[in-house]
């Protein structure tokens, strides 16, 4: 049985509140999980308690195999059990396909425009030296 110690929603509308919990991989977000090991409110303020952790069962729970999704890889990196290597995405901040042939375009039609100025400015120059 896969582990993974994730988020599961709960809180009302508009007003999110998560707890932290070990899941088995195949059950829904908010479905059935074996055990709460903490929890997360993104409506407190930064410097508050936002994040609350059980060490020692979070602990267990990755000595016995549970793996931490992404944003409790960052909670637990915060509190100092677990390291959670930086990430580098060299590629995210280059253009889409699309964006990349406007670009091409824009580029060519630029690159026209000046070839074409260049020819109308060197036969006037030629013919007032004449």
């Amino acid at each position: 049985m896969s582990l993974k110690i994730r988020l599961s929603r709960a809180g009302s509308k508009k007003r999110p509140y998560y707890h932290v919990v070990v899941a088995d991989v195949r059950s829904p977000r908010d479905g059935r999980f074996i055990e709460v090991v903490g929890s997360w409110n993104p409506l407190l303020p930064k410097d508050g308690e936002r994040i609350k952790l059980n060490d020692e069962r979070v602990k267990y729970w990755l000595g016995n195999g549970a793996l931490p999704t992404d944003r409790v890889a960052r909670f637990l990196d915060q509190s100092g059990i677990s390291k959670r290597s930086p990430r580098n995405n060299p590629v995210k901040a280059q253009p889409g396909k699309k964006a990349a042939e406007r670009l091409a375009l824009i580029k060519k039609a630029q690159e026209e425009a000046a070839a074409a100025a260049a020819e109308v400015v060197t036969p006037a120059e030629g013919e007032a030296q004449s």
